[in-house]
Parts: structure tokens; C-alpha cells; sequence
């Protein structure tokens, strides 16, 4: 599974070379943070919306949705999947209820 993501990953990368009239991905790169932040709001949604409805194949193509875009403002910022998995890495043996407290929230 982590092969998935860091094959994505570098694909990711190599759309920030790419002309934004030849790629989907150099195009949200281009307008900016925002537009890929608004982005990641919409396929929030439309992901609560198909758990809502119960369908799971609906579930599971939003959630791709939300992952990649998620991954795109990843890649934007700097960061990757490696960088995420090693805080869910971190995580382990934490129970939810002390990793909310460590973070004062």
C-alpha cells in the first residue's frame, strides 16, 4: 500500500514541472494553496455525504478523492505520505484520549 502512495507521490512531484494547460495537478499548483485547500473542503464533503448515504463504493471513491487532493497539498507544502505515516507511526501505542491532551486541544 505505501508503494501506492509513494508512486503517487513522485507523480505528484513531477507535475509541479509540468505546464498547467497539460496537467489537472500543475493546474492546482498554479492557482495556489487556496484553490487546492478549497479543493480538499469539497471532496470533504462530498465524502461525509456518501458515509452519510451508506453507499461503499461511493465511500471509497470520495475517499480517493480526499486522499489525493490531501496529497497534492501535501506535495505543495513540501511533505509527503512518509511524512503522515510517520506520525501515524508515532501515534502507536498512544491512546486517542493522551494524543489530544499532549496537543493542549
Amino acid at each position: 500500500m505505501n508503494q501506492v502512495l509513494q508512486e503517487l507521490a513522485t507523480i505528484l512531484e513531477q507535475r509541479k514541472e509540468e505546464s498547467a494547460d497539460k496537467s489537472y495537478v500543475a493546474s492546482l499548483y498554479a492557482k495556489g494553496l487556496d484553490s487546492i485547500l478549497k479543493k480538499i473542503g469539497e471532496e470533504a464533503t462530498e465524502t461525509v455525504m456518501a458515509a452519510k448515504d451508506g453507499n461503499k463504493e461511493k465511500i471509497v471513491y470520495e475517499t480517493a478523492d480526499l486522499w489525493f487532493h490531501s496529497m497534492v497539498m501535501l506535495a505543495h507544502q513540501g511533505l509527503g505520505p512518509d511524512d503522515v505515516l510517520r506520525e501515524l507511526q508515532r501515534r502507536f501505542g498512544l491512546s486517542g484520549l493522551e494524543e489530544k491532551a499532549s496537543r493542549g486541544k
